[in-house]
């Protein structure tokens, strides 16, 4: 696969086969991410790579705790909204998903039953979960979204899909917990990865991009 077939078909995949990735290639994949860029090379990205019943515990605690209605405690601001036409892109984003699972708008209960499963990773057989260490700021968070980036790409051009969520960095002390690590470890977000089953519905919603016109400035 070519860097431009890798970068046009990646997508967010909310459905996998149990099968785990091979360890050789779980190996490959994030030797090569590490090569990504940073500033003054520091790599601040601290990946854990949860696989088999590590994961499933986990998951299973943050999907109770999600239908529990426990509060949340995200190490970074996970409240905000969107406004204009950010806000527009994420309702079209919204519509497309839950159109391509049949969900109404007023389906309560089958939106809930979605949100929950995010916080299941998607019955992924693994998970990444991506720590910034302290004091790091928002300087090092580009170099982190870079990571994720080039990470998810690797995937791509070997067949492994896989979905960025910010919804797996809302419960951090159940995460931390799990991982026995300190609290200066802060948690951005996770990634389910895996085979892509293709029978589950959601899989089937694709999104949209702006127009470099409406996204690019050039000056000359």
């Amino acid at each position: 696969m070519t860097l431009d077939e890798a970068i046009r078909t990646r997508r967010s995949v909310r459905g996998f086969l149990p099968s785990e990735v091979p360890e050789p290639l779980l190996n490959e994949m994030f030797e090569l991410a590490q090569w990504t860029p940073s500033n003054c090379n520091i790599q601040p990205w601290v990946p854990h790579v949860v696989s088999g019943p590590a994961l499933r515990a986990l998951a299973a605690e943050m999907g109770a705790a999600a239908e529990a209605d426990l509060p949340f405690d995200p190490d970074w601001p996970a409240d905000g909204k969107y406004q204009g036409v950010y806000r527009d892109r994420q309702y079209d984003a919204a519509a497309r998903l839950y159109g391509a699972m049949g969900v109404e708008r007023r389906d309560l209960v089958g939106r809930r039953t979605a949100y929950i499963r995010n916080l299941r990773c998607f019955d992924a057989p693994h998970a990444v979960f991506v720590f910034m260490r302290q004091p790091f700021d928002a300087r090092e968070m580009t170099d982190v979204g870079m990571y994720a980036q080039t990470l998810m790409l690797v995937m791509t051009s070997r067949g492994i899909a896989s979905c960025a969520q910010g919804a797996l960095g809302l419960y951090t002390g159940i995460v931390r917990r799990h991982l026995c690590l300190p609290d200066d470890h802060r948690l951005m977000f996770g990634i389910s990865f895996g085979y892509e089953d293709t029978s589950v519905a959601a899989n089937n919603a694709r999104t949209v991009r702006a127009s470099i016109d409406d996204a690019v400035r050039f000056h000359r």
